[in-house]
Protein backbone atom coordinates (compact mmCIF):
# COMPACT_ATOMS: atom_id res chain seq x y z
CA UNK A 1 0.00 0.00 0.00
CA UNK A 2 2.99 2.33 0.35
CA UNK A 3 3.25 2.05 -3.68
CA UNK A 4 -0.28 3.16 -4.32
CA UNK A 5 -0.25 6.03 -1.46
CA UNK A 6 3.11 7.60 -2.64
CA UNK A 7 1.33 7.53 -5.98
CA UNK A 8 -1.53 9.54 -4.18
CA UNK A 9 0.84 11.88 -2.42
CA UNK A 10 2.72 12.57 -6.19
CA UNK A 11 -0.63 13.13 -8.30
CA UNK A 12 -1.57 15.78 -5.12
CA UNK A 13 1.01 17.70 -3.88
CA UNK A 14 -1.25 19.35 -1.23
CA UNK A 15 -1.75 17.17 0.51
CA UNK A 16 -0.63 16.59 3.78
CA UNK A 17 -0.36 13.22 6.11
CA UNK A 18 -1.21 10.21 5.93
CA UNK A 19 -4.81 8.64 3.50
CA UNK A 20 -7.43 6.70 5.91
CA UNK A 21 -7.91 3.59 4.38
CA UNK A 22 -11.83 3.93 4.23
CA UNK A 23 -11.31 7.80 2.85
CA UNK A 24 -13.25 7.82 -0.38
CA UNK A 25 -10.58 8.70 -2.67
CA UNK A 26 -13.05 9.46 -5.43
CA UNK A 27 -15.56 11.72 -2.94
CA UNK A 28 -12.06 13.74 -2.16
CA UNK A 29 -10.76 14.28 -5.30
CA UNK A 30 -7.56 12.40 -4.78
CA UNK A 31 -7.91 10.03 -7.94
CA UNK A 32 -9.97 11.72 -10.72
CA UNK A 33 -11.29 10.67 -14.50
CA UNK A 34 -7.21 11.94 -16.07
CA UNK A 35 -5.66 9.62 -13.66
CA UNK A 36 -7.67 6.50 -13.56
CA UNK A 37 -5.77 4.50 -16.02
CA UNK A 38 -2.39 5.24 -15.07
CA UNK A 39 -3.87 4.14 -11.33
CA UNK A 40 -5.22 1.15 -13.07
CA UNK A 41 -1.50 0.54 -14.52
CA UNK A 42 -0.36 0.93 -11.08
CA UNK A 43 -2.27 -1.43 -9.37
CA UNK A 44 -1.69 -3.89 -12.50
CA UNK A 45 2.23 -3.50 -11.87
CA UNK A 46 2.31 -3.70 -7.93
CA UNK A 47 -0.14 -6.95 -8.00
CA UNK A 48 1.65 -8.58 -11.05
CA UNK A 49 -1.93 -9.58 -12.26
CA UNK A 50 -4.20 -7.72 -14.82
CA UNK A 51 -7.55 -5.67 -14.46
CA UNK A 52 -10.72 -6.31 -16.45
CA UNK A 53 -12.19 -3.08 -16.04
CA UNK A 54 -15.09 -5.26 -17.13
CA UNK A 55 -15.30 -7.43 -14.71
CA UNK A 56 -14.80 -4.34 -11.66
CA UNK A 57 -16.86 -1.26 -10.41
CA UNK A 58 -15.72 2.43 -9.27
CA UNK A 59 -16.60 1.17 -5.70
CA UNK A 60 -13.34 -1.13 -6.35
CA UNK A 61 -11.43 1.45 -6.42
CA UNK A 62 -13.06 3.78 -3.85
CA UNK A 63 -11.02 3.08 -0.65
CA UNK A 64 -7.28 2.21 -0.03
CA UNK A 65 -9.43 -0.73 1.65
CA UNK A 66 -10.97 -1.58 -1.14
CA UNK A 67 -8.20 -1.44 -3.08
CA UNK A 68 -5.98 -3.46 -0.93
CA UNK A 69 -8.60 -6.19 -0.73
CA UNK A 70 -9.74 -6.47 -4.36
CA UNK A 71 -6.08 -5.91 -6.43
CA UNK A 72 -3.11 -6.58 -3.66
CA UNK A 73 -4.33 -9.18 -1.22
CA UNK A 74 -3.29 -12.52 -2.34
CA UNK A 75 -6.72 -13.96 -1.85
CA UNK A 76 -8.18 -11.02 -4.34
CA UNK A 77 -9.53 -11.41 -7.78
CA UNK A 78 -7.06 -9.68 -9.95
CA UNK A 79 -6.44 -11.70 -13.23
CA UNK A 80 -3.04 -13.42 -13.51
CA UNK A 81 -1.84 -12.59 -17.12
CA UNK A 82 -2.12 -16.00 -19.34
CA UNK A 83 1.88 -16.77 -19.79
Amino acid sequence: MDQVSAWLHEKNPGLDGPIGVDEDLIEARLIDSMDFLEFVDLLEEISGGSIDLQKVTIDDFRTLARVKERFLDPAGHAEVPAG
